[in-house]
């Protein structure tokens, strides 16, 4: 690994720490990401020649402090700025300002952050929107992404969420048990959409955003900590452990998407599993379901199966069930519908999903899984162009080209039936 991917790597890994303890300081979040900015430009400076401070995130803490402390004063006073010599000399002066700014009764920085963004006076879309900005640092483009809203619209709605939080005085101390519990939706749906952005990355691209899935399992377990006993947060965790356990096998070495059912499951993470089970069973026995619960129970009985013949889909078809009567959505029928079609055939699937084509118009999975039924049935004209219309809305590479083997295929089966359709 080469300086500058160490470095850029550090950077990105103390953003949410580095962010939270300014934002405390400060009380002002777009004072707080240009501190955080000012110091990974000085570190970008100083770490390759000097070499890495024994704590990244205690030297951009302190460094981020001096900048914006700097800034204030030459608005006010027009101060120059100090040397950078002395601002770079930090000796112990760095653990003992980021312990300062640590010192409260809520310990963890990046869940402090969490709940701030994810404050009650702020609509659920802007909450998870600017806290997927400011903890995770993601762009504007990958958050209207995961929205499925234009950039401009997104920029929109975070810069109404921060300027929200700073016209209601939002407190940026830690919320007492009462408001934990009640900001806890939203801050396990950020954690889930943080975990989603590196899940659906693909190809060369997983590299760089699968960390995003270690991220949000770890913020997951540290809400395990704050909450022990409440059943979504394990389901929530379990989901995403079931998941993320499969990373190894879901892409080939071209970078090309592996279905489920012909993934190679001895390169599934089993440590990683058992985690995983362990917490649905421990969260199921709280007889308290919710939605995170359902769709781990659902990834259980995958990560269970040994072979794929010996996936339980009766089960899974009622589980999804159970999901679409708490959340009723088109795309967990679309899922249901796949479970049935291995349950009570591709008829039955197909006669679910029809009714949801004006409403999945533009969602690649929609096309894919209707183009798939439609071959099943030997319907190969419609499934060719089910199957084209997938590929148009394709997001990736690796799914546009999925999408394309199901085509050749096709071809390969009307050449062979016009071949034995021909006299010999």
């Amino acid at each position: 690994m080469t300086d500058m991917e160490w470095i850029s790597q550090s950077l990105s890994s103390a953003r949410p720490r580095v962010v939270a303890a300014l934002l405390r300081y400060f009380r002002d979040l777009d004072t707080a990401e240009e501190a955080f900015q000012d110091a990974c430009l000085r570190a970008l400076k100083a770490w390759p020649k000097n070499g890495p401070p024994r704590d990244p995130v205690a030297w951009l803490i302190f460094v981020g402090r001096n900048a914006a402390i700097d800034a204030v004063r030459r608005s006010a006073r027009n101060q120059p700025l100090p040397d950078e010599q002395a601002l770079s000399d930090l000796d112990d002066a760095e653990e003992e300002i980021a312990a300062r700014l640590d010192d409260s009764d809520y310990r963890d920085d990046i869940l402090r952050l969490l709940f701030v963004c994810c404050h009650p006076d702020l609509p659920a879309t802007q909450q998870v929107a600017l806290a997927l900005r400011i903890v995770s640092g993601l762009s504007v483009k990958q958050i209207a992404r995961a929205f499925l809203v234009g950039e401009s619209a997104m920029e929109q709605r975070i810069t109404r969420a921060k300027a929200k939080v700073a016209q209601a005085g939002v407190p940026f101390e830690a919320p007492g048990a009462v408001e934990r519990s009640e900001r806890l939706g939203a801050v396990a749906a950020m954690v889930y959409l943080v975990f989603n952005e590196g899940y659906s990355a693909s190809g060369g691209d997983a590299a760089m955003r699968l960390p995003l899935c270690d991220e949000a399992i770890r913020l997951a377990r540290l809400l395990l900590k704050l909450f022990q006993s409440e059943p979504e947060i394990m389901g929530l965790a379990a989901l995403m452990l079931l998941q993320h356990a499969r990373a190894a096998a879901r892409f080939d070495g071209d970078g090309a998407v592996v279905l489920l059912e012909d993934q190679d499951r001895g390169l599934w993470n089993h440590k990683m599993i058992a985690e995983g089970l362990a917490l649905i069973d421990k969260a199921i026995r709280h007889h308290r379901p919710g939605p995170y619960q359902i769709q781990a129970a659902i990834a259980a009985l995958h990560a269970r199966a040994k072979r794929p013949e010996d996936t339980d889909w009766a089960q899974i078809d009622l589980l999804y069930g159970a999901l679409e009567r708490l959340q009723p959505s088109p795309v967990i029928t679309l899922n249901r519908a796949v479970a049935v079609s291995k349950a009570r055939g591709p008829s039955e699937a197909l006669a679910m999903i029809e009714p949801l084509e004006a409403r999945l118009s533009g969602y690649f999975h929609f096309f894919g899984v209707k183009g798939g039924l439609l071959m099943q049935l030997g319907r190969r004209a419609e499934a060719r162009e089910a199957f084209a219309r997938a590929i148009a809305l394709a997001n990736t590479t690796a799914e546009a080209t999925h999408i394309r083997m199901h085509l050749d295929r096709l071809e390969r089966e009307t050449d062979d039936s016009i071949a034995g359709a021909s006299p010999g």
